[in-house]
């Protein structure tokens, strides 16, 4: 499972929700939870490091689970709870 998770598309999905997680602290640690007129930039690079995960994520799935079924099966798990703990705040604070 190590030897795939060092793969650039292992780790990067994972690299990728940390930031669209960060990005949403961030932004609610400086700006507060109130609700905006327009979405800001926070929004717009949330969603745009969230989208750029599905071509990385199925690109893996693609040629790995094939190869190795048991591991790259693991490490999509991985991937699905990186992407739930990013949009968590969104829907829980209503953003």
């Amino acid at each position: 499972m190590l030897s795939l998770l060092k793969k650039p598309t292992g780790f990067l999905p994972l690299v990728l929700s940390v930031a669209a997680l960060a990005t949403v602290l961030v932004h609610v640690a400086v700006f507060g939870v109130a609700r905006e007129a327009d979405e800001g930039a926070a929004a717009h690079l949330w969603q745009l490091l969230m989208a750029a995960q599905v071509p990385i994520v199925a690109f893996f799935a693609i040629k790995w689970l094939p190869q190795s079924p048991k591991p790259a099966q693991q490490i999509l798990a991985l991937h699905l709870c990186a992407a739930i703990t990013a949009c968590a705040p969104v829907f829980l604070l209503g953003f």
